[in-house]
């Protein structure tokens, strides 16, 4: 962080207090902390109880920072020091561990295998010892202006979104709701602050990342209200005659589902293929095909479209709906808020 003196415009470093961990943390939380961190990491984290009171924080924000962004000067303004006190920090902190941490590359600084393995202690350590940290004031979502990008499948725009917007335009009327599409770019985006929360089901967002889940969902069939060959029931048989259509967006479950299918050698006749529910649902309502889709998109489609649905007549594997987030906006107060606003409407 810099501040400009008057007259000549040289800026001006703003002396920070040191903030170390024994600040705040309370003695048994101190134990707790070391604990941990020697437990998943006993060769690497050259801890002790003299040395706890010595670890300074910034020192851990380093390590996350110089890891995250790959660069001695975007971590200097992300933590607010300037370049050459980042470079020497890194270098008592090289000494520390016995290891460069860092090497110096053309794709930038890249970590070495001791700096990768001690990664995830680093980003848990933040998150313990931001945990311990004052509350400030309390957040008041009805005065907050901001816009919030949230990552969802179409199918989470479908289910999640338009329950999530009637609490937060009662409570929170000028927070600005951008959706963004979940997909393999998630956890990046996430890490970079491009999107706040993501909610859906993925295996591209590391366990390391934040995560609560919603619910659980299965697939159900859809299909139209009046189908002239599906009464109240539905059997395989009948289920492998109709033809289908299929769903192939990315950050679903649907891979889950299609792999159940291939183990148990059922072949269905694929007619039409579209890359969202949202064009699925409409052409299940227009026509005799009938299609898989999860059981809340299917309590609303039939609410709204010429549509109903019976369970599958085969066995397929439950998934879990979660919210994932970083530690970035781990303690942010837009961020807790919307989070437990999700959860609130939706944790089962």
């Amino acid at each position: 962080m810099l501040r400009y003196a008057t007259g000549p415009k040289r800026p001006v470093s703003v002396k920070r207090p040191k903030v170390y961990l024994h600040h705040f943390l309370t003695k048994s939380d101190k134990t707790l902390l070391l604990n941990w961190l020697v437990q998943n990491s006993p060769s690497y984290w050259n801890l002790s109880p003299s040395t706890m009171e010595k670890l300074d924080f910034t020192d851990i924000k380093i390590l996350s920072t110089v890891f995250k962004t790959r660069s001695i000067s975007a971590s200097a303004d992300e933590v607010g020091l300037g370049q050459s006190a980042i470079s020497i920090r890194l270098g008592r902190l090289r000494e520390h561990f016995g290891d460069s941490l860092f090497v110096r590359t053309s794709q930038g600084m890249q970590p070495t295998a001791r700096m990768e393995s001690i990664i995830t202690a680093v980003h848990q350590a933040i998150a313990l010892f931001e945990n311990t940290l004052p509350a400030g004031t309390e957040f008041d979502p009805s005065t907050v202006v901001r816009t919030f990008r949230i990552s969802l499948t179409d199918g989470g725009q479908l289910v999640i979104l338009p329950r999530l917007l009637e609490r937060l335009r009662a409570q929170a009327p000028r927070l600005h709701i951008e959706a963004i599409p979940l997909g393999q770019d998630t956890a990046r985006m996430l890490e970079m602050g491009e999107t706040e929360l993501a909610m859906g089901f993925t295996l591209d967002i590391p366990q390391s990342f934040f995560q609560q889940k919603l619910y659980s969902e299965h697939y159900v069939c859809l299909f139209h209200r009046n189908h002239p060959r599906i009464g109240s029931s539905l059997n395989l048989e009948k289920y492998l005659a109709e033809g289908h259509v299929h769903v192939t967006a990315r950050g679903t479950g649907h891979w889950i589902m299609n792999k159940a299918l291939d183990e148990q050698g059922i072949c269905r006749d694929i007619l039409v293929q579209v890359p969202s529910f949202l064009a699925l649902a409409q052409i299940v309502a227009e026509t005799d095909l009938i299609a898989l889709v999860p059981s809340h998109m299917a309590k609303l489609l039939v609410r709204d479209m010429a549509v109903r649905y019976l369970p599958v007549p085969f066995p397929l594997p439950n998934y879990d709906i979660r919210q994932f987030w970083h530690e970035r906006y781990h303690r942010d107060p837009c961020n807790r808020w919307v989070r437990s606003q999700v959860a609130d409407i939706f944790c089962e």
